[in-house]
C-alpha cells in the first residue's frame, strides 16, 4: 500500500473532490477546557461535518496566534499543563471511541525540539496522527524533522503567507498532504476584511502545486467559508471556533448542562458550514 493510500488527509482529500466537496478543517485547544472535553469536542466536529482537525497543542509564547488562541492556551496550560503527551493521547483516545477524522498536529517548534524529533513523528505514527503545522520551523532548517516525517508517513503542513511571493515555489515544492494558505498577515484572528490581492494570491499557489489547498486565518462566517470554498480544496477555521468553546467553558463545567454546551458548538459549526 502507498503512502498516499495510508495517510488518512490523502484519503479525505480525494474522496471530498469525487463529491466535489470542500474540506472544513477546524481547530481546537486541546485541554480547553479539559482534556475529555477535548474528545467529546473532536467528536462533535465530526458529527457536525468537519473534514480533519487540527489538535492545537498549548503554548505559553505562540508567534502566529491572536487572543482567542492565547486565552484558550492560557486556560490549558494553567489547568493542566497540557503538553505534545497529552495532545497525542486526546487523539488516541478519540480514535478509539470511533472518531474517524484525519488528526493534524499544530505545534511550535520548541515543544517538538525538546521532545526529541523521532520520538515526536514515531508517536504520531503510532497514534494515527497524519500530519503535523509546525509555523515557526522554516523550510531551510526542516530537513532533518521531514527525514523523520517521511520515514513514519506524517505530512509536514507548510504556511504560505500572501508576503511569500518569492518564496512560493521554493515552499509548496516540499509541500505534503496539502498547502496552508494565510489569508491575511498577521496573528490568527477573525476579521471582516481580507488580504486586497488574496485572490491572486491563492491562484498563484494553485498553479505552484497539484496538492489541495486549504486556507485559513481570520474566517469566523458562512459568508466567508462559501466565498473560500469556491476557490480552495479546505478552509480552516480556528479563532471563531476557539471563542465558541470559550463562550459555553460554563455548560461544559457542570453535568446538567454538559450536551448543552456540546449542541452549542455543533449548532455554531453547521450555521458556518451551511449545506456546502
Amino acid at each position: 500500500m502507498s503512502r498516499t493510500e495510508q495517510n488518512r488527509i490523502d484519503r479525505k482529500f480525494a474522496e471530498l473532490k469525487a463529491l466535489g466537496e470542500t474540506a472544513f478543517i477546524p481547530f481546537i485547544t486541546i485541554g480547553d477546557p479539559n482534556l475529555r472535553t477535548s474528545v467529546d469536542i473532536i467528536k462533535t466536529l465530526e458529527q457536525s461535518g468537519a473534514s480533519m482537525v487540527e489538535l492545537g497543542v498549548p503554548y505559553s509564547d505562540p508567534l502566529a496566534d491572536g487572543p482567542v488562541i492565547q486565552r484558550s492556551s492560557h486556560r490549558a496550560l494553567s489547568n493542566h499543563q497540557i503538553s505534545i503527551i497529552d495532545c497525542i493521547e486526546t487523539a488516541r483516545t478519540a480514535r478509539k471511541e470511533g472518531c474517524e477524522l484525519p488528526f493534524i498536529l499544530f505545534t511550535y517548534y520548541n515543544p517538538v525540539l525538546r521532545m526529541g524529533l523521532e520520538k515526536v513523528f514515531q508517536l504520531l505514527a503510532e497514534n494515527d496522527i497524519s500530519g503535523i503545522i509546525i509555523p515557526d520551523l522554516p523550510m531551510e532548517e526542516d530537513a532533518e524533522a521531514r527525514s523523520y516525517a517521511d520515514r513514519h508517513g506524517i505530512h509536514i503542513i507548510p504556511l504560505v503567507a500572501p508576503t511569500s511571493n518569492a518564496r512560493i515555489q521554493s515552499i509548496v515544492s516540499r509541500a505534503s498532504g496539502f498547502v496552508y494558505c494565510v489569508s491575511s498577515l498577521g496573528v490568527t484572528g477573525a476579521r471582516t476584511q481580507f488580504h486586497s490581492g488574496i485572490d491572486d494570491f491563492i491562484r498563484t499557489v494553485r498553479q505552484s502545486t497539484d496538492l489541495p489547498v486549504a486556507i485559513g486565518f481570520g474566517i469566523s462566517t458562512n459568508e466567508q467559508f462559501m466565498k473560500f470554498s469556491k476557490m480552495c480544496d479546505g478552509v480552516v477555521v480556528g479563532s471563531a471556533l476557539v471563542r465558541q468553546v470559550e463562550e459555553v467553558i460554563p455548560l461544559l463545567q457542570s453535568e446538567e448542562t454538559y450536551r448543552e454546551g456540546l449542541l452549542q458548538i455543533s449548532d455554531f459549526v453547521r450555521q458556518l458550514i451551511g449545506n456546502r
